[in-house]
């Protein structure tokens, strides 16, 4: 077997063990987590034999391969959770069978997030099969609970600011090479992420008299916390451009139609006009110009025959950059308008700082982008998803996001939906991207 068939099934095997993570992790499935870390020893036996592996928080593990020099190592982040795969029935192939289908591995975290992960190590173990050894520190942290609550991520950072690591940068899952996401763009984006939203999730409870459904009052708490809804559905967040958003729109410009290319080409000039576009082209650029507010959970009565006391929904807030959780809570209380619904705070991260797009960091991986991916444009972008590498965002300036695989629109759908998938061709340039990336180092 050669390198590309084993890394693909490496990842064809890490997808057959279902990682599923959960709020509560007594409910996890601790052999399957303990199966994956078991596959990883067997599918990367050099990256194990040459590298310190300490595991922490359970089942995550912070790798360090020794280069030539400790001093500004580079932290490379993936994480082997994944989320439920929903109704199985719905999927074209078993969520965890990692068929090969039309040119592409199918399964739960193709994408999100086993395809980097084993990209990553399957990187390294050829490089290390090479007899290679990089000029500073490589670190490994692959995550368990980046679908929940992140923990394993904030463990990585306290056992590396305790070993003094001071990373030159850290790259973590994130943007794509992408098509048809901005109009009139004729190349592929590689959209690098220099920052991402914040999150919040906000809990909204109504309250009225509850009874019989025979006899309903006027404005009860089902009805007043729909027009509650209704109201934050019709009034969004006011959009505006974050400076990676201007950049990105500016850098495209050159490789856009006209009239796109003068509008592109003079974002920051039209930034006032373009805040205003850029939400009616669709729901993505809609979200890369405004904080968003998504009702993902409502609860009420009991029974079909019985009045709700209280109905409570809650909501998903993904917070632009330059604004604050709280600065979202009390919009969501003014748009409302009802001192009958109650607005709480249920959990929430701040949005994150902004790399550098300016410094030696950032021109390696663009320059690592346009040598594997030919054609492709390079830009920065404020991510829209959170991800663990928010808690090293805090401690370290140049965190990066970006995912180094072309991705479709319906493959990007397919991340925490149905049928996620992933080319072969496209996964294998992805280990072709942190390859050539380690090299240059």
């Amino acid at each position: 077997m050669d390198r590309d068939e084993a890394a693909v099934e490496a990842l064809r095997a890490l997808i057959r063990i279902p990682t599923v993570s959960d709020w509560d992790r007594d409910k996890e499935d601790r052999a399957a987590f303990e199966a994956l870390l078991v596959e990883l020893r067997e599918r990367f036996p050099r990256l194990h034999e040459a590298c310190d592996l300490q595991r922490i928080a359970g089942d995550a593990l912070l790798v360090r391969w020794a280069g030539r020099s400790a001093e500004q190592p580079v932290v490379l982040m993936a994480h082997v959770d994944v989320v439920p795969v929903g109704d199985e029935s719905a999927w074209t192939h078993p969520p965890f069978a990692a068929e090969v289908a039309d040119g592409q591995v199918w399964g739960r975290g193709a994408l999100d997030c086993k395809g980097s992960l084993v990209a990553t190590c399957a990187a390294v173990e050829s490089l290390l099969e090479d007899g290679a050894t990089p000029d500073r520190d490589v670190w490994l942290s692959f995550g368990c609970t980046e679908e929940v609550s992140g923990g394993a991520a904030k463990e990585a950072v306290r056992h590396l600011r305790e070993r003094a690591v001071e990373p030159w940068f850290v790259i973590d899952e994130g943007g794509a090479i992408v098509e048809g996401v901005l109009p009139g763009v004729v190349a592929p984006m590689g959209v690098i992420g220099v920052a991402e939203k914040g999150t919040a999730v906000i809990e909204l409870t109504a309250r009225g008299d509850g009874g019989h459904a025979s006899a309903p009052r006027k404005m009860g708490a089902t009805a007043r916390l729909a027009r509650a809804i209704l109201r934050l559905e019709k009034k969004p967040f006011p959009s505006h451009l974050p400076d990676a958003t201007v950049e990105m729109l500016e850098r495209v410009g050159a490789h856009a139609r006209m009239p796109y290319a003068a509008v592109f080409g003079n974002a920051a000039r039209l930034r006032p006009v373009l805040s205003r576009v850029l939400p009616r082209l669709g729901h993505e650029t809609a979200a890369m110009a405004r904080t968003t507010v998504a009702v993902t959970q409502l609860t009420g009565s009991p029974a079909a025959n019985v009045i709700a006391a209280t109905a409570r929904a809650l909501v998903n807030v993904r917070v632009m950059v330059g604004e604050t959780v709280d600065g979202a809570i009390e919009r969501i209380r003014r748009t409302i308008g009802d001192p009958h619904v109650e607005v709480a705070l249920v959990s929430g991260d701040e949005p994150s700082p902004v790399s550098p797009t300016d410094d030696t960091a950032y021109a390696l991986l663009t320059a690592t982008l346009e040598e594997v991916f030919p054609g492709t444009v390079p830009v920065p972008y404020v991510m829209l998803a959170a991800t663990d590498s928010r808690h090293f965002h805090r401690v370290w300036p140049r965190v990066y996001r970006f995912t180094p695989f072309r991705m479709t629109d319906a493959q990007r759908a397919s991340i925490h939906g149905v049928d996620e998938r992933i080319g072969v061709d496209d996964f294998l340039d992805g280990v072709s991207w942190y390859r050539r990336l380690i090299e240059q180092l």
